[in-house]
C-alpha cells in the first residue's frame, strides 16, 4: 500500500511539474492563455519600439483595452480593439536583435493577420522635417558589412565571396573619403579601409529548411502601402505647446526607402552618405528587423515612422528631439489609427 501511494504521489508530482514547465519556457497555463487568445483571432499585430510610443496609443479614444495581457519572455501582449479590429500591442523594446525576438514571438504564439510597426526615427532626407510621418515602399538593414583588410580596394575579391556569403555588388563606404588630418596614411587612404554592405540570410517559412535566400531591400505590403497613400491628406500635430511649435507644417509622405541598424545615427556625414547611396528617409533601430521576420513569416506589414530629428543636423531645430519626441510619438500614432480605420473600412 505505501508502495503504490509513493507511485501515486510521484505521478502528481510529475503531472505539476509538467503543467508549470511544459513546452520549455512557456509554462502550460501561459500555452492555455495563448490557446484562449487565438480562439478570438486573427489579430492585427502592432509592435511598438518603446513605452512613449506605445503610451499615446493606448490613451487614443479609438483605441479599447480588453484588459486580457499575457507576459512571454519579457514581453507584454496587450490585447484590445481600434475601430472594431482585434489587434494585440507589445514593446519590442530598443535595437534590430529585441524587434527581431518579439517579432518572432508575435508570429510563432498568435494568430496574425498582418504586421504594423510604428514609431520615431532620425531623418536622412535633407527635403523632410520634424513631425513628418515617413511610410516607406521598402527597408533594409544597412549595418551587416564585410570590412575589408587595408590595402584592398573594390576590385579585390572579399573572403567567401566566391561560396556566395558575401557580395560587391550593393557598394560600399570608404572611410579615406571623410578623413581629415591623418597622419598614418597618405592623403588617399585611411587604415579602416572599406566596408562593404551586405544582404541578409533569410529562410521563407515556406522554402527549403536551410536552403538560404538572401534580401537587403524588403518591400512592404504592396495592398497596405497602396492603402495608407490615402493618408497624405491628414492634418498632423503642428505644435507640442502653445508657445513651442515647429516652422513647417507636418504632413504624411510615403518615400521610397528606410534603414535600420544597431546604430543611433547622429552623424551628418554619415547621414548624408546614405542618403546618396541608398536615398533613404527615416534611419532607426528595428524596423528592418520587423520586414525581414515578417517577410520570411510571409505576413502582411507595414511600417510608419515618425521624423523626431535630422541626425547630426546642424540647424537649431533638427536635433530637438527632446522637444519635439511626444509630438512625433503622437502624429505616429494619430497616422496608426487612421491607417487601421481605412483599413477597416476598405474591407
Amino acid at each position: 500500500m505505501a508502495a503504490a501511494m509513493k507511485v501515486v504521489c510521484m505521478m502528481f508530482l510529475v503531472a505539476i511539474f509538467h503543467k508549470h514547465h511544459a513546452h520549455g519556457a512557456i509554462s502550460a497555463d501561459t500555452q492555455k492563455l495563448i490557446d484562449e487568445a487565438n480562439m478570438n483571432g486573427p489579430y492585427l499585430g502592432l509592435l511598438i519600439p518603446n513605452l512613449f510610443e506605445m503610451n499615446p496609443l493606448l490613451q487614443h479614444p479609438n483605441y479599447t483595452s480588453t484588459n486580457f495581457t499575457i507576459d512571454i519572455a519579457g514581453r507584454r501582449f496587450r490585447f484590445g480593439k481600434i475601430v472594431e479590429k482585434n489587434v494585440i500591442l507589445v514593446m519590442t523594446g530598443l535595437s534590430m536583435i529585441n524587434a527581431g525576438i518579439t517579432s518572432q514571438l508575435l508570429l510563432t504564439l498568435f494568430k496574425i493577420e498582418g504586421v504594423v510597426h510604428y514609431g520615431i526615427a532620425g531623418n536622412a532626407n535633407p527635403s523632410l522635417h520634424i513631425g513628418f510621418v515617413t511610410i516607406p515602399q521598402y527597408w533594409s538593414h544597412s549595418a551587416l558589412w564585410s570590412w575589408q583588410r587595408y590595402g584592398y580596394g573594390p576590385s579585390d575579391e572579399l573572403p567567401l565571396e566566391p561560396n556566395g556569403d558575401y557580395t560587391r555588388n550593393i557598394g560600399y563606404i570608404k572611410f579615406a573619403d571623410y578623413a581629415e588630418n591623418v597622419t598614418a596614411c597618405n592623403s588617399h587612404d585611411n587604415l579602416l579601409n572599406n566596408v562593404w554592405f551586405q544582404p541578409e540570410e533569410v529562410f521563407p517559412v515556406d522554402g527549403t529548411p536551410e536552403q538560404r535566400q538572401h534580401a537587403f531591400w524588403i518591400p512592404v505590403d504592396p495592398l497596405y502601402f497602396n492603402s495608407s497613400k490615402s493618408l497624405e491628406d491628414m492634418e498632423l500635430e503642428n505644435c507640442v505647446n502653445a508657445t513651442t511649435c515647429l516652422d513647417e507644417t507636418p504632413r504624411v509622405v510615403q518615400v521610397h526607402r528606410g534603414t535600420s541598424a544597431g546604430i543611433y545615427v547622429d552623424n551628418a556625414a554619415y547621414r548624408s552618405f546614405i542618403y546618396k547611396k541608398f536615398n533613404v528617409s527615416p534611419v532607426d533601430m528595428e524596423s528592418a528587423a520587423v520586414a525581414l521576420i515578417c517577410m520570411q513569416q510571409r505576413v502582411p506589414f507595414i511600417i510608419i515612422r515618425a521624423l523626431s530629428d535630422l541626425a547630426g543636423g546642424g540647424s537649431a531645430e533638427s536635433n530637438e528631439i527632446d522637444t519635439f519626441i511626444s509630438l512625433a510619438s503622437n502624429n505616429s500614432v494619430n497616422v496608426v489609427v487612421e491607417f487601421i480605420k481605412r483599413l477597416v473600412s476598405d474591407h
